[in-house]
């Protein structure tokens, strides 16, 4: 295959979370750009055209599992959808960011063809996920829905900042953890960590918390923040063939942040 070739997406079926605004939207775009057949999940309906469109809420398993059982063979597997902490609501955010992920991810499992592709996006706020694991082992170790609010009840500490933190965490864990078993099936599975990006999240930690909160955030590149398409391009390499041995990861798409906490002052 020439390089070209290998971002290709060619007769593959792709679902995107998030599809309606943001890094999901420019996802749906760039795959459809690329060959590929695209049916989004979310909320709101997408003003662009996709090939298929299913509303689905991310906090409801009744509602995944309607989608899932409609959705056909699966290719590929862009998990995008999720909310920030300023929505003011802990339980709901981890609910929401991860155990929606980890419902839609592991129902499509069984139908999901040979050399299948995940990638989904956690973010920087994760950077230090190898300190909290004991956190997000108790969050990872659940069955189900039900089994993952319930430890989040019981886990009040855990979500006291807000939940997203733990929700990102656990996103990077959770791939870590799949890397081995969906490898033994040809399954490859990844996540990117991204920086500030303009996105519909960054208007709710805006009204939250205000600008002076991310203007606090270090953004080496630049000064700036990232542009949702910039996101969407590293998630379509990790699913595309371009990356045919990368599984297990979580790529830093942050203009150099976390090298900078890594490597420290210069």
């Amino acid at each position: 295959m020439t390089i070209g070739e290998l971002w290709r997406y060619d007769g593959r079926r792709a679902v995107v979370t998030g599809c309606a605004s943001g890094i999901g939207a420019q996802v749906a775009r760039q795959v459809r750009e690329l060959g590929g057949t695209v049916i989004g999940l979310d909320l709101a309906e997408p003003a662009a055209e996709l090939d298929g469109f299913h509303r689905v809420d991310m906090a409801d398993p009744a509602s995944i599992d309607a989608a899932v059982a409609e959705l056909g063979p699966v290719d590929t597997l862009f998990n995008v959808a999720g909310v920030s902490s300023g929505i003011g609501d802990p339980p709901k955010v981890v609910t929401i960011n991860f155990l929606g992920l980890r419902h839609l991810t592991e129902a499509l499992l069984p139908g999901l063809r040979q050399g299948a592709t995940i990638a989904s996006v956690s973010s920087l706020a994760a950077a230090n996920w190898l300190e909290h694991r004991d956190q997000t082992t108790g969050l990872l170790d659940t069955d189900g829905f039900e089994a993952g609010r319930a430890w989040c009840a019981a886990n009040p500490e855990a979500l006291e900042d807000g939940g997203y933190r733990l929700s990102k965490e656990a996103i990077i864990h959770y791939t870590a953890r799949a890397a081995a078993p969906l490898g033994a099936r040809g399954i490859r599975v990844n996540c990117t960590g991204p920086g500030v990006t303009e996105t519909p999240i960054l208007d709710q930690l805006r009204t939250a918390y205000g600008d002076q909160y991310l203007d606090t955030i270090p953004k080496p590149l630049d000064g700036r923040v990232s542009d949702p398409a910039e996101q969407a391009a590293v998630l379509v390499f990790l699913n595309s063939a371009a990356a045919s041995y990368v599984t297990g990861q979580v790529i830093w798409v942050d203009g150099g942040n976390v090298a900078g906490r890594l490597a420290g002052p210069v």
